[in-house]
């Protein structure tokens, strides 16, 4: 295992220098895991952990979990393990992730409203500032204490409240609309809940989240193991 910052005898400081840029989008999400992970073990009251007992816990080898923290520097004692809270605050340092990304939501339906209404989003520093609908009915409504407003209003919206990411509820037929008001706005980047491709342009980043990708893949891999079995 590597060194931890911590300032005992013959212990070196932590280096937390992105090693590249070209990080494997694998990665990207392991480490999201690995936070999640790490923040259940510290509200259990683990203080420190080894490789291999996190690597169990996130289903992954502890080879794994070393190759993956090395792009961004050294962490760990070895002997030891790994400090929780530290290494959950570097993490979301090298992620980006350590400070308030303010959001907004286009399409107030049940998903969306499912969305509005879950807190976890705030305490990981995903704040929905504004929620956009087009429909007549919907629109001068307040849910979680928000009004819901016409996505013609984004961009005005988003420049008052700081908005740099966007989120797409919407129905399939309506994402790219919801898309282009994103786009015209300066929005930073998507995640789109819809089950519909969008095109926007080559530097603002997309994250699908399409629950039949993973209704398929599992129905396949249990369709395989009963073949195989």
């Amino acid at each position: 295992m590597l060194k931890n910052s911590h300032g005992k005898p013959g212990q070196h400081r932590e280096r937390h220098t992105m090693k590249s840029e070209h990080i494997p989008k694998a990665t990207i999400g392991r480490l999201a895991v690995y936070i999640q992970v790490l923040e259940n073990l510290l509200r259990d009251g683990t203080e420190v952990i080894s490789s291999e007992k996190l690597a169990s816990a996130c289903s992954v080898n502890s080879s794994q979990i070393r190759k993956d923290l090395a792009y961004f520097g050294e962490f760990g004692v070895r002997g030891v393990g790994y400090y929780v809270q530290e290494l959950i605050t570097s993490i979301k340092h090298s992620l980006g992730i350590d400070r308030v990304w303010n959001c907004a939501l286009i399409g107030v339906g049940n998903l969306g409203t499912a969305l509005l209404r879950h807190h976890d989003f705030e305490q990981r520093g995903f704040v929905i500032k504004a929620a956009f609908d087009c429909d007549p009915d919907k629109i001068g409504k307040e849910l979680e204490g928000m009004e819901i407003v016409c996505p013609t209003h984004l961009k005005n919206q988003a420049k008052e409240r700081g908005i740099e990411l966007g989120i797409i509820t919407t129905p399939p037929d309506r994402a790219q609309r919801a898309a282009n008001h994103l786009v015209d706005a300066g929005i930073k980047g998507i995640v789109n809940y819809a089950p519909a491709r969008i095109n926007v342009p080559p530097h603002i980043p997309v994250e699908y989240v399409d629950f039949f990708d993973h209704l398929y893949s599992l129905a396949f891999q249990v369709t395989l193991g009963n073949f195989e079995g």
